[in-house]
């Protein structure tokens, strides 16, 4: 069974994502702070974390960031949970690490929309051959990328991001299509949430010059392309 660990600070929020989440069909592990977060990792792994960004010690935000640059938990699927509205610092919790975000109050059926989105691009290997250029490797089978021989360490949505770019070559697609057709939540993303992304999956390329083949065209989208 999928287990999702959800870590919030009010009690009657906890309550009400458990009652929500076993009903549809999810093991549900509770936290009430980041520290507690811990322990539960440490003795399990969740296969997603529902992670508020207000948290007493170390907020989510901050958690967020030590999670990803822990390469034993760096692949667990963030949600962010925010009663923070801004454009800004909705971006700002997909730049500490989140994979998707949804503002206080919410819809428990666009909740669990998003969260069986997450889930499933993250768990998706419906592409079974071996992809490269050039040094750039990726496994769709095993979810590993590749430099030449150093593995590559994506985010699940980054790694979503360069599956799709790498089967859908050569072409242009707006930021309204990759919501579409990467995205694909049932629940309305924002245009500057591919722009993220987009930064994110390019400074982990940039080392070895493969940021290059994700290219921004002017007024259209994102083109990944061999070609200058």
């Amino acid at each position: 069974m999928t287990t999702i660990l959800v870590v919030d600070d009010d009690p009657a929020i906890r309550e009400m994502l458990q009652l929500a989440l076993v009903h549809g069909g999810f093991d549900v592990q509770l936290a009430g702070s980041a520290l507690e977060a811990r322990d539960k990792i440490a003795l399990m792994i969740p296969d997603l974390i529902l992670l508020d960004w207000m948290l007493p010690g170390q907020s989510g935000f901050e958690f967020a960031r030590h999670l990803r640059r822990n390469p034993a938990h760096k692949r667990i699927p963030i949600i962010m949970l925010t009663a923070r509205g801004l454009t800004d610092d909705k971006v700002a919790a997909l730049d500490a690490g989140a994979d998707d975000y949804v503002s206080k109050p919410f819809s428990v059926v666009e909740l669990l929309a998003r969260i069986k989105a997450v889930l499933r691009r993250s768990s998706d290997s419906s592409a079974a051959e071996i992809m490269e250029i050039g040094t750039l490797r990726l496994d769709p089978g095993s979810h590993r990328v590749s430099i030449g021989a150093a593995p590559l360490e994506l985010a699940p949505m980054e790694y979503q991001l360069l599956l799709f770019f790498m089967t859908h070559r050569e072409r242009v697609y707006s930021r309204q299509q990759l919501i579409s057709l990467v995205w694909d939540t049932g629940a309305w993303v924002e245009d500057r949430t591919v722009d993220v992304h987009i930064r994110r999956l390019r400074k982990v390329l940039e080392p070895s010059g493969h940021d290059q083949l994700i290219q921004t065209v002017r007024g259209s989208g994102y083109r990944f392309s061999t070609q200058q």
